[in-house]
């Protein structure tokens, strides 16, 4: 049960303090947006749900034991930004990397997290060639076909790790395609903003020998 001190954000119980650093950050994607397109201007009349809500379901897919969280092609922070919000309250041990070879967006993505005080790490890099991370979580929102995110995430998660992406309605497509390179275990999780859309949580990823 949720306490008076407390909200729900996507079926998250968080507290009053949380869901203003997720208000604070709407508010700051709000602002840059006009200047450097964080994101579609067509969502920002709803962006609470189509981003902020679509991205907090993303961190109920965290392992107990995880410490380490990528986020690939962060882009206005969607969700590696939401994620490292809702760790400061609910799994403070977990490390958050955001990776985005935009530069203004890397920008934006610094200023936010000094704003609102999270101790994330921003990398100006392409996925590509950036040092493996070694993460026990990686995320990409938004960002690539399954079949390259699947080339990110063996590139970048760490053995026994875990990739979460969400995908749009389409998502089995996706994984008929990738699953022609690639051998994985996935698990789909409806998503909770778009009933049409899918969370791939997916394990074991190795190209087909």
């Amino acid at each position: 049960m949720t306490s008076a001190t407390e909200v729900s954000v996507a079926g998250l119980d968080v507290s009053r303090e949380t869901l203003a650093a997720l208000q604070q950050y709407e508010d700051l994607v709000r602002r840059w947006t006009p200047a450097i397109n964080l994101v579609s201007k067509a969502t920002l009349p709803d962006l609470w749900d189509r981003h902020i809500v679509d991205s907090a379901q993303i961190f109920a897919l965290c392992p107990f034991s995880a410490t380490s969280w990528a986020d690939l092609g962060s882009g206005g922070g969607f969700p590696g930004v939401v994620i490292a919000i809702l760790a400061k309250q609910l799994k403070p041990d977990l490390r958050v990397t955001l990776v985005e070879s935009d530069l203004r967006k890397a920008t934006f993505l610094r200023q936010a997290a000094q704003t609102l005080a999270l101790p994330v790490t921003v990398r100006s890099s392409r996925i590509e060639v950036l040092d493996p991370l070694n993460a026990e979580v990686i995320s990409a929102r938004a960002l690539a076909p399954l079949a390259d995110l699947l080339a990110y995430a063996d590139r970048h998660l760490a053995a026994g790790g875990v990739a979460v992406f969400p995908k749009g309605a389409r998502y089995a497509e996706e994984l008929a395609e990738a699953q022609k390179t690639w051998a994985f275990d996935v698990d789909a999780q409806q998503s909770l903003s778009d009933a049409d859309a899918a969370i791939l949580v997916i394990r074991n990823i190795h190209r087909h020998d």
